[in-house]
């Protein structure tokens, strides 16, 4: 891979050189596919788990290129068709040798759903599209795990956001999934959600088509030391050196969560020739916040007044144990009971809130520190 005018990755996976640490949590999911388990890999959004997925990915290619690696991304489908398209066109790229010999293995394999392409914009990745009546989905995704099966190929499918087929408004895809996977012996999953309710409803639930069928995996922050040795090694290039201090306070500015320390680290790099010191490290933050205002304020926009009070308390405390208790509503200025229980279900849904077992935060860290500037 290239290398980084800047090391410190926002998005995407950049390759092993630019990956801070998880060596446990890697083997843990390496030897678990390599002995033929699934895995349910749950965590909050922004913690690292896409990221784990790659770097695992990575060294099985390096050490086993036989073997398949496929990452399916369902985050934006938001249909049962949406899902074929997505999970389609991944097996078959990966699965179906060069472009030409893909297209024909498709229209030979798949013949009866008419499967066409199209290119990315962008990227120029080929996508397939399968043109099928709803009566005859479920006939197309077996018809996907047939593929899978007949390639003869060692499998490691990974599946992120997973818990995303739950609001697809078509039922019964957990079941038919579950069904199909447990019949295919080639290949092995990784089920990566960060709802973690959802997830742990679908894999603990007696009642849920996989439940028991995935070995549950969770990923916490990294560890603050680790990430620090990982940004000084980085920061040596620029013959810089970043303080215990200073990374301390990073760290626990955004409860050491990946994607925002991240950030930062990329923004402090930008500004290579101020020292790594404290007021450097609150002037990238102001920098960086001021990036997302106009985002953010469209966000606090769109909420009801009960909602946006709420939300701009919880910031203020940065945790809350108990957002229904009286004291912390009239301290706040709350609405009614009712208003705010609503409020904060309502939030929770659209994921701004998050409830963790100390209590409830709001879910994007820069969101939090903006609205506490606005208080």
């Amino acid at each position: 891979m290239k290398s980084l005018n800047n090391p410190f990755v926002e998005y995407g996976y950049k390759g092993p050189e630019y990956f801070c640490d998880r060596e446990q949590e890697v083997a843990q999911l390496i030897s678990a596919l390599h002995n033929e388990s699934n895995v349910a890999l749950i965590s909050p959004r922004r913690i690292g788990k896409s990221g784990l997925i790659h770097h695992a990915f990575h060294l099985i290619r390096e050490q086993s290129p036989e073997i398949a690696c496929i990452y399916i991304d369902i985050l934006n489908t938001r249909s049962q068709k949406d899902f074929i398209d997505a999970f389609a066109s991944k097996v078959i790229a990966e699965l179906g040798g060069n472009l030409q010999t893909a297209l024909k293995k498709a229209a030979s394999f798949f013949k009866g759903f008419r499967p066409t392409i199209t290119f990315d914009e962008f990227s120029g990745a080929p996508t397939f599209s399968f043109h099928v009546e709803h009566s005859k989905e479920s006939n197309t995704i077996e018809q996907i795990f047939k593929y899978i099966q007949q390639s003869g190929k060692r499998c490691y499918i990974a599946f992120d956001e997973f818990q995303q087929i739950t609001n697809y408004p078509e039922g019964g895809l957990e079941a038919l999934l579950r069904s199909q996977i447990q019949f295919v012996d080639n290949a092995y999953f990784i089920f990566a959600g960060s709802q973690q309710h959802l997830m742990s409803e679908m894999f603990l639930s007696a009642n849920r088509p996989f439940y028991l069928a995935s070995q549950i995996m969770n990923i916490d922050v990294i560890e603050e030391n680790k990430y620090r040795d990982f940004a000084n090694a980085m920061f040596r290039k620029q013959d810089r050196e970043i303080s215990e201090e200073t990374f301390h306070q990073i760290y626990t500015v955004v409860d050491g969560q990946t994607w925002y320390i991240q950030t930062i680290l990329h923004q402090l790099y930008i500004m290579s020739e101020e020292p790594l010191n404290t007021e450097t490290a609150n002037k990238a933050i102001d920098i960086l916040l001021n990036k997302y205002s106009t985002a953010f304020s469209n966000y606090y926009l769109s909420l009801t007044n009960n909602q946006a009070m709420l939300l701009r308390a919880v910031a203020k405390e940065g945790i809350v144990k108990e957002p229904l208790a009286q004291n912390f509503m009239n301290k706040h200025q709350l609405s009614a009971l009712s208003s705010t229980r609503q409020a904060l279900n309502a939030l929770e849904k659209k994921q701004f809130i998050y409830k963790t077992d100390a209590g409830y935060i709001v879910y994007d860290r820069f969101l939090s520190l903006w609205l506490r500037n606005r208080t």
